[in-house]
């Protein structure tokens, strides 16, 4: 990433971690946007995952492919709230915005459960959750990522964010 560049964040894990509250924490922090990445979803993957069926690589690959190039176009910096589940998904976004940084927002498949079913009005059923933690690739040792607790309080969660982000960037 060039000096002028902003950060560029993925905040990422299994429906339930906290990606959109943390994320807005940390675009606010770094005096980034957020990228919602729920919302770049097409109209065929939210019905499926609305009717519990899990998306597959094929049901993913152009959202991911507007997730990057969302990433390309904030130059200034961005923060992105994505799953990013997998290696490829995050080799992909790490593709379209060099210096790519991910926080890995970890915790249980029981505490997923319960925060998504205590979730109202959104489109991602509990009963997919144990599809997510299937299909979790562990980004741990990948360059350039974080992992935090999720089920530490807010502010705890954020701090550790900033704090790993400074002293991991992209590539180490």
């Amino acid at each position: 990433m060039n000096a002028a560049a902003g950060p560029r964040v993925v905040v990422m894990g299994v429906s339930g971690c906290g990606k959109s509250a943390v994320g807005a924490r940390l675009a606010q922090a770094l005096g980034v946007p957020l990228v919602e990445g729920d919302g770049f979803h097409p109209p065929a993957n939210i019905d499926k995952m609305s009717r519990g069926l899990p998306l597959d690589d094929a049901d993913r690959a152009g959202w991911l492919q507007v997730l990057g190039d969302q990433l390309a176009g904030h130059a200034g910096g961005a923060v992105l709230t994505c799953s990013a589940l997998k290696v490829a998904y995050r080799d992909r976004l790490r593709a379209a915005a060099p210096g790519l940084q991910f926080v890995h927002l970890a915790l249980t498949p029981a505490q997923a459960q319960a925060r998504v079913a205590g979730r109202a009005d959104h489109f991602y059923p509990p009963s997919l959750v144990d599809s997510q933690f299937a299909a979790l690739e562990d980004p741990a040792g990948e360059p350039g990522v974080v992992t935090v607790d999720a089920a530490l309080p807010m502010d705890a969660v954020v701090a550790a964010a900033l704090a790993g982000l400074q002293q991991r960037p992209a590539g180490n």
